[in-house]
């Protein structure tokens, strides 16, 4: 069964926004073991964006939104919604959301965060195009943001090397019959928590001077666990956008996965039976920013011409939790 929005919703605007600091493999390289090499034949990544330190998310997403709704040539008046996915919120209440929402002067709109790490844009785009399907919405803001390197432990180098920081934004809008998401479905599997985690700083084991000392405010990742359940499940679940729609794979433009690790993506892309030209690529100049990888592609795609309206996009995503899904768009502008 698909599942259709009761009216067509697609992206008419994108936006994103990346720290000026540039961190090369190299630079690593002069602060733990590790080498440009190592990291480019594992990952794909040759350099990726970090904040200065005191930096939050929302001062990525603000500038994100802000250039989305330039693009569509709205005020942040017009929103009637913002979502933001993000694992590294400015704090852990209130939400970043509402920071955005003064940040830019939405004064008619109301927010809150989605937490599904990886996967956190996609639950949030299709959770934001639902709001404008149901009607009682006209326009909802998305960002998909996270300040990976505040939670980074740098003597790691299995985790450390992996992750950037940035912002994609994207609005939603009511758009022309047979545009916008087609279809799309999500997955938890919570049995898989215990591969990818921040061991403290919730509710369960709060902030103290033992947490600190054993550096338990750090990303955990047992990375052959994650990599072997990621990569059948995003191609499971693009593949199910494709069948289910009756998209053969030469008729997809284009494959925008979460940009996790390059192994991972050309291993699902290969599933697909997709050409190298036809997945969409940014982990190399960014790393793993985690909720913003899809919009971040998604904007730079569309800023290539790599797609146009009416083509066929599919995301797919899979982060900690386990999460994961996938979607169907077709391109709306």
């Amino acid at each position: 069964m698909t599942r259709r929005l009761a009216i067509p919703v697609g992206i008419t605007a994108t936006g994103q926004h990346y720290p000026e600091r540039v961190v090369t493999n190299d630079d690593l390289s002069k602060t733990m073991e590790t080498n440009d090499e190592w990291i480019r034949t594992r990952t794909g990544i040759s350099e990726r964006r970090w904040v200065d330190p005191g930096t939050g998310a929302s001062e990525l997403a603000i500038p994100a939104l802000k250039m989305a709704l330039g693009r569509r040539g709205i005020g942040p008046d017009d929103l009637d919604a913002i979502l933001v996915a993000t694992v590294t919120p400015d704090h852990v209440f209130p939400a970043t959301a509402c920071l955005v929402q003064h940040g830019i002067g939405a004064t008619n709109a109301y927010g809150f965060d989605v937490s599904a790490a990886c996967s956190g844009f996609l639950y949030a785009l299709t959770t934001g195009a639902s709001l404008v399907a149901s009607g009682t919405h006209q326009r909802v803001a998305v960002v998909g943001v996270d300040v990976m390197s505040s939670i980074l432990n740098m003597e790691d180098r299995t985790t450390s090397v992996l992750f950037g920081d940035g912002a994609g934004a994207v609005i939603l809008e009511r758009v022309e019959e047979g545009l916008g998401i087609i279809d799309f479905e999500h997955r938890v599997d919570g049995g898989g928590g215990c591969f990818l985690y921040m061991p403290a700083g919730g509710s369960k084991r709060p902030p103290t001077a033992e947490t600190i000392a054993h550096k338990e405010h750090y990303v955990v990742q047992h990375g052959k666990d994650v990599f072997k359940n990621a990569v059948p499940r995003m191609a499971e679940y693009a593949r199910l956008m494709l069948d289910r729609n009756g998209v053969a794979p030469e008729d997809l433009k284009l494959f925008v996965p979460h940009q996790a690790n390059n192994r991972i993506m050309e291993a699902a892309a290969k599933r697909l039976e997709l050409p190298d030209d036809r997945m969409m690529v940014n982990i190399d100049r960014y790393a793993n920013t985690t909720a913003a990888t899809i919009p971040t592609a998604l904007h730079q795609a569309f800023e290539q011409g790599r797609m146009a309206k009416g083509d066929n996009v599919i995301l797919a995503a899979f982060g900690a939790g386990f999460t994961w899904g996938g979607a169907l768009l077709r391109w709306a502008y």
